[in-house]
């Protein structure tokens, strides 16, 4: 098998550079560029990773100085960035692993329907997610009727957007369970609210510490509850299978995949 080239952005981020560190460690991978903020205090240097394996890249302030020597981007950034850095990918004919979150609605349509290049999009990376995906989309289909569903999700202090994109797919995946039921999509709770709705689905998001994510679907019936829970607790779970499903899209025709695609789930 032919080794894939791969562009991180991001490099200097708590993603970015973990995703450096498992792709310099992978013989199926060679990285061909990585790239920074502008106006980064790192830009220009080499990347400090693995005692000098960084030799030989230098941390560029823009993803157009460096596509053309690669055949799939990873990009853990932020919203604008990562929509500006699919737009190029698109233009470049090149392939993309988007791990960012927050998007808006528009956004997503756009990154969706853009059927001239490859892509996998997901909130989460991490096989032990969206293996829960998988479970808790089983578990919905059997116990909707039954059981009130409600999400709860922990991340670190420094985390921007609320809920994860995690919990959002999660409460996706539930209503795709009865797509005509009418859900009512409950983002916490506070005052006299009054009973809760059966077709509801709350999301509590908590925040504080180093938490790097946890997230808890409950099924809560009468007489009993089943909890199904994820904890991560390194991001190299996630980094990894940025890695993979890189190494997977190149291989794959153009259009956009999840992580339930590359898994074969």
């Amino acid at each position: 098998m032919a080794v894939v080239k791969v562009i991180i952005t991001g490099v200097c981020g708590r993603m970015g550079s973990t995703i450096l560190r498992l792709a310099l460690a992978d013989s199926g991978v060679a990285v061909a560029g990585v790239v920074e903020a502008k106006n980064h205090p790192r830009i220009g240097t080499v990347p400090d990773v693995m005692g000098g394996k960084g030799d030989g890249l230098t941390i560029e302030d823009e993803l157009a100085s460096v596509i053309d020597g690669g055949d799939v981007v990873i990009d853990f950034t932020d919203p604008a960035v990562s929509l500006g850095n699919y737009r190029l990918v698109c233009e470049k004919k090149k392939a993309i692993v988007i791990g960012t979150t927050g998007f808006a609605d528009d956004a997503v349509s756009e990154i969706r329907n853009g059927n001239d290049v490859r892509v996998v999009l997901s909130p989460n990376m991490s096989i032990g997610m969206n293996l829960m995906f998988d479970t808790v989309e089983r578990l919905s289909k059997v116990m909707k009727d039954d059981y009130d569903i409600e999400i709860v999700e922990m991340h670190h202090r420094l985390k921007k957007d609320a809920p994860s994109g995690t919990a959002l797919k999660l409460k996706d995946v539930i209503e795709s369970s009865e797509p005509g039921r009418g859900w009512v999509e409950v983002f916490g709770r506070q005052g006299i609210i009054g009973e809760r709705k059966k077709e509801e689905i709350g999301v509590l998001s908590l925040r504080g510490g180093d938490v790097v994510g946890e997230h808890t679907v409950m099924f809560a019936g009468t007489g009993e509850r089943l909890e199904i829970t994820h904890r991560a607790f390194s991001r190299e779970n996630f980094a990894r299978g940025a890695v993979i499903a890189a190494k997977w899209l190149v291989r794959q025709k153009p259009g956009t995949y999840s992580m339930k695609d590359v898994l074969g789930l």
